[in-house]
């Protein structure tokens, strides 16, 4: 999940390389946490960085959970569309997922998953308590733009750009 766009001021680019270097990070900082018998990636965006954290930390059970909350554009009620069946309530599970925003989608699965331990790369201060670890806190008017969200393309010097 990307950001809501309510108030954005600033970008936040995270390129792949970049990406892989945070999940890694994020699966180091887990190393110190009990041992894990699972993970649950919250979907869409959770999908990349438990791949990268599941082979970190030589975890072959993985289980998704899916919930819509937004699109590029409106916010809406989440919606369940797969639950972690697998995952029980959570107790031995590490739930992923790219960043918390709001706490919204964090919410949802937290009520879902009470005993897991929730973890993300990037987090935002309204949803940064619904985390147990994270790698990188960004402000909550910057919107972060994942890898799969973007493409190389130029853009122009700062200073040919006008006020930012």
């Amino acid at each position: 999940m990307s950001s809501s766009g309510a108030g954005v001021r600033r970008y936040y680019t995270v390129t792949w390389d970049q990406l892989h270097r945070d999940a890694r990070a994020l699966a180091w900082r887990l190393l110190e946490s009990e041992p894990f018998t699972g993970i649950v990636a919250i979907t869409r965006g959770g999908l990349i960085p438990a791949a990268i954290v599941a082979r970190e930390l030589d975890i072959r059970l993985i289980e998704c959970v899916s919930v819509v909350t937004y699109d590029e554009q409106t916010r809406g009620t989440p919606t369940i569309t797969k639950p972690p069946t697998a995952a029980g309530d959570g107790a031995g599970f590490l739930l992923i997922d790219d960043l918390v925003d709001t706490g919204t989608t964090a919410r949802v699965v937290r009520a879902m998953l009470p005993k897991a331990h929730f973890a993300c790369v990037y987090a935002k201060p309204e949803g940064r308590k619904l985390v147990d670890t994270f790698v990188t806190e960004v402000s909550q008017d910057t919107w972060i733009l994942l890898p799969w969200d973007t493409e190389p393309q130029f853009i122009p010097p700062l200073a040919k750009r006008g006020p930012v």
